[in-house]
């Protein structure tokens, strides 16, 4: 992957940077908030995020005895979720590109007591460890915006799920009324800093995230590249009037 990224470069939140650092870039930035970061979800987003999460459940249609891969799954929230769903037939794999993330969901989940359907993999969605046709269901949340290669991580999900599997990216979009644009913006960029001073001493990590959010494709173009993937019947759901969106697409 280095190889391929030699001499390019991409986006890391407003700065420009070489394509084969900004991983490790975000990797140090989860490695900082992954011991607070399911409490900084509830705080940014007011516990909203939990809606999301289960909205994404629910279009993921998954059931009894199927196989499930939470991509970029940090804490395991949506594992949690499938893994009731899915019971001991089936399984689910919570997969991150971060150690420090996947160790907080693994000890997460086991104090749950959600232990035998659950497997852990640490994985880059650019190049996903799997065989062809694995899974019935995709899910990555709030991931994506992360990925250096945003196409070759769709097109590395799309050949490990199965035929007539589908996947669904949560993830933060563009609002849709433009007071909110405005409000959310003064929120993002003055606001969260301040929470990720307080709680996590660092602000620097929730500067890149707002500005992550904003650099990132809007609606219409997450769609288009799922559809330029092979995805097919690509849809997305604008919720909380779009500060988040739900997309969908299936594997014909």
């Amino acid at each position: 992957m280095i190889d391929k990224y030699k001499h390019e470069t991409t986006n890391f939140g407003f700065r420009t940077v070489a394509k084969d650092q900004k991983a490790t870039m975000v990797t140090d930035i989860f490695h900082s908030v992954a011991a607070k970061y399911d409490l900084m979800n509830d705080l940014m987003s007011f516990g909203i995020h939990r809606i999301w999460k289960c909205c994404t459940i629910q279009y993921s249609g998954v059931r009894c005895g199927q196989k499930v891969l939470d991509l970029a799954g940090g804490t395991g929230d949506l594992t949690a979720k499938f893994s009731r769903i899915l019971g001991e037939e089936g399984k689910v794999v919570l997969a991150d590109i971060n150690d420090s993330m996947l160790k907080v969901g693994r000890e997460k989940l086991r104090n749950r007591g959600i232990l035998g359907n659950v497997s852990y993999v640490q994985a880059n969605a650019e190049a996903l460890p799997f065989q062809n046709d694995t899974f019935d269901c995709i899910t990555i949340s709030f991931g994506l915006r992360n990925v250096t290669d945003k196409e070759q991580a769709l097109k590395s999900m799309y050949r490990v799920i199965k035929p007539g599997g589908r996947l669904l990216i949560l993830e933060f979009s563009i609002p849709t009324c433009k007071l909110l644009h405005k409000a959310y913006d003064l929120y993002s960029f003055h606001v969260l800093p301040c929470i990720g001073k307080i709680v996590v001493r660092d602000a620097s990590s929730y500067r890149y995230l707002a500005e992550s959010i904003r650099v990132h494709p809007n609606q219409e173009t997450i769609k288009a590249m799922m559809l330029d993937a092979g995805f097919n019947n690509a849809e997305y759901f604008n919720m909380t009037n779009g500060i988040v969106a739900l997309h969908r697409g299936y594997k014909f």
